[in-house]
């Protein structure tokens, strides 16, 4: 810990995907950097990667991929001619093998700021001013101030509570707990049904919970495409998902080692009971002391960081990035390309950020992945459009996996055939949707998508074909037009 004021030419505050990003950029520059993070894992152990790598993102689909494992052996293989016997689930070699997986990919980070040069400090950081940052310590007089000519404010969010259901990460827990249990409940009841209750659920699901989402709004999954929404509620219905749409959680309350919900809908007042109930009801801004008062961060009523189109706060040569700001969604891909752009602005460069080609992706099994517009938004706004949709299941390679859930979506404008949406539900979607963002961000029409060639069987193939089916081309399903 630094006993007196030193002086870099940034500061980064926070290393999670937005904040080692930029860190890492800024050194690549030949900018003299200092990153601030007080992150700890569960062995006390300093641990780069923030939110996103420790308990996110990262985390859950680590878990997910053991949790499909299971779930295939269990329910799938003999399909294939395999035939397993005294099938069991060691849940804590699960939980130990997706913590070491995070450990090395932490300890890798590590490497790369030793490597780039860049001052790792242990501590809480709080901006005074646009020129100098506070560092809390851990120890009783462990502070100091560390002065730069630029500050990147990257602290990340953390999961919402609920009034109404106060955690205790025992018998209600949050999503950082939910991917650390020493039991697999036998019934679970998750608040939310967005994107981190969907992963939560995917994996507990298949390890052998009964499972039930408890969703506020009526709509589900209201902001993807509905074609897309209405498959997916079907395929995850159809995998043992209890999704209870309009359900407002009134109360929960724990006692006799359950947890006890009521919640209304419709219908009236309901009560369950259940051994776990996860509370995933979205994420808020680490903004509480980011600042300090006599520094005069702008944030707006939501507690979310102000900022322009460069990442620029109100205060000269302060920036903020990923889920502090609404320039887009809470990503951890958009959060380490702004923090590209902003080491690269500080340096003198402008790379202005496409967020209108920002993918997104769920991480359930079927997977879910989209770029662009919807087709209810398209067509709100009144433009003309095409659609082609393939489903996977006319996809050889699909079908050779076991894996024929699902469908590509091609939105094309009427006009000029110019590709305004993707849209895919179906196994590594994840990896499908790069092709799409990559030919959307050169303006590519589905003329250019159905001239280029795929390698057969692949499950690329379907991106194709959807593209064929536009113009009712398609050439291994008749009727792909519309499903």
């Amino acid at each position: 810990m630094p006993k007196k004021q030193t002086h870099y030419d940034v500061i980064v505050i926070g290393a999670g995907p937005a904040g080692y990003a930029s860190a890492i950029r800024c050194a690549q520059l030949g900018l003299k950097t200092a990153c601030i993070d007080n992150w700890f894992d569960k062995k006390s152990q300093r641990r780069l990667g923030g939110y996103h790598l420790n308990t996110g993102g990262i985390a859950a689909m680590t878990l997910l991929e053991s949790a499909k494992i299971y779930h295939q052996l269990n329910h799938e293989i003999e399909k294939h001619g395999i035939h397993v016997e005294a099938l069991s689930v060691d849940l804590p070699e699960m939980i130990q093998r997706k913590d070491k997986i995070v450990d090395e990919i932490s300890h890798k980070m590590s490497d790369l700021f030793a490597h780039h040069k860049i001052d790792h400090v242990q501590a809480k950081g709080r901006l005074l001013n646009a020129r100098q940052v506070e560092i809390i310590g851990l120890e009783p007089r462990a502070h100091s101030i560390l002065d730069a000519k630029h500050i990147i404010l990257a602290t990340g969010s953390t999961p919402n509570n609920l009034p109404c259901a106060p955690i205790d990460n025992e018998y209600i827990i949050d999503s950082t707990a939910a991917l650390n249990l020493d039991a697999v409940p036998k019934k679970l009841a998750i608040i939310g049904a967005g994107v981190v209750g969907l992963e939560l659920a995917s994996i507990w699901n298949r390890l052998g919970s009964e499972t039930i989402l408890l969703e506020a709004q009526e709509n589900f999954l209201s902001l993807l495409d509905q074609q897309v929404s209405g498959e997916a509620y079907r395929i995850y219905s159809q995998q043992g998902l209890d999704l209870r749409l309009g359900a407002r959680v009134i109360s929960a309350k724990k006692g006799n080692k359950k947890v006890t919900v009521d919640y209304q809908d419709q219908e009236g007042t309901h009560s369950l009971r259940v051994d776990k109930l996860i509370v995933a009801c979205g994420q808020k801004a680490n903004t509480g002391d980011l600042a300090a008062p006599e520094a005069d961060l702008l944030l707006d009523e939501n507690g979310y960081v102000y900022v322009d189109d460069n990442c620029r706060t109100n205060l000269p040569g302060v920036y903020a990035l990923g889920d502090l700001t609404l320039l887009g969604p809470m990503l951890a891909h958009k959060g380490i390309e702004e923090g590209v752009f902003v080491a690269e602005l500080i340096a003198g460069f402008h790379n202005p950020i496409n967020y209108d080609n920002l993918p997104c992706v769920i991480y359930t099994e079927p997977e879910i992945a989209w770029v662009g517009h919807t087709e209810q938004a398209l067509r709100a706004m009144g433009e003309a459009v095409k659609i082609g949709v393939y489903p996977l299941s006319a996809t050889v390679r699909a079908l050779a996996m076991g894996k024929t859930e699902g469908m590509v979506k091609i939105i094309t404008s009427a006009a000029n055939d110019k590709i305004l949406g993707v849209h895919i539900i179906g196994t590594q979607a994840s990896e499908l949707i790069a092709e799409a963002v990559l030919a959307m961000e050169f303006s590519a029409s589905s003329e250019d998508l159905a001239r280029t060639i795929h390698a057969r069987p692949t499950l690329s193939e379907a991106v194709h074909d959807a593209a064929l089916a536009l113009k009712e081309r398609a050439l291994h399903f008749s009727t792909a037009k519309r499903l």
